[in-house]
């Protein structure tokens, strides 16, 4: 008995935006999905996604899980300060900087890295759960009890992110891993997504067998103002 992994990305503007500022990476061949979310108002936000996920989609076959998880903090570090440069370049105050979560599967064990507030969750037994904690300013004041989750939903800052590829400073990667169990379901998206469908309704589509694609349309139907980007990764039995 083995696990086999299986992937889904979708994508779409949403329906206010004329542009899509987001990008997904769909490497099942090495183990690898990806969402990147260009960080609204900062300009150049495309530009930010693109070249991170870029820099994931190139990665070569063949790598063991230790070089691969090597050369994901490489790349996506080369990209933090490239895109740095780039706004040095375009002037003071300027910022181009994308959200990243990417899923890294290999040998019956998963590795969850992210900057930003693109989350990753994992339906497992029923029970839908945010793997994530997002680099925010309302998350810090949900922490610090200042709000709560409710309050966060329509706070006026809820787009101010802390950390992103790009930003300022040097770059952390958090970081969450485990052992895959057979049936789960990893679900990466956008700010965009969460905002306009809600987790437990999220949840239950994954539970009764639909897809990124469902998401979005849901998303969609509900007027989804940002840009909506899905990756459902299933982990099936294969005897």
């Amino acid at each position: 008995m083995s696990l086999v992994l299986a992937g889904e990305a979708v994508t779409h503007p949403g329906t206010v935006r004329p542009r899509n500022e987001d990008s997904f990476v769909d490497r099942g061949d090495i183990g690898l999905w990806a969402v990147a979310d260009g960080a609204g108002g900062h300009g150049a936000g495309d530009v930010a996604s693109a070249a991170v996920a870029e820099a994931l989609r190139d990665l070569p076959p063949g790598l063991s899980a230790a070089e691969l998880l090597a050369q994901v903090r490489l790349r996506v570090g080369a990209v933090h300060a490239d895109l740095q440069a780039r706004a040095a370049a375009a002037g003071p105050g300027r910022v181009i900087a994308t959200t990243l979560v990417l899923l890294l599967a290999r040998g019956g064990h998963f590795a969850c890295l992210w900057a930003g507030d693109s989350r990753a969750y994992l339906l497992r037994d029923g029970q839908f759960q945010r793997l994530t904690r997002d680099h925010s300013l309302v998350q810090d004041l949900v922490d610090g009890g200042v709000i709560d989750e409710a309050e966060a939903e329509g706070h006026p800052q809820a787009n101010v992110i802390t950390r992103a590829v790009g930003g300022h400073g040097s770059l952390e990667l958090d970081k969450v891993s485990a052992r895959f169990a057979a049936g789960d379901r990893f679900f990466l998206c956008s700010d965009g997504v969460f905002k306009a469908v809600p987790e437990a309704e999220i949840g239950a589509m994954l539970a009764a067998g639909q897809g990124a694609s469902a998401v979005i349309e849901a998303a969609l139907a509900n007027g989804a103002r940002d840009n909506v980007t899905a990756v459902v990764v299933r982990a099936d039995v294969a005897f």
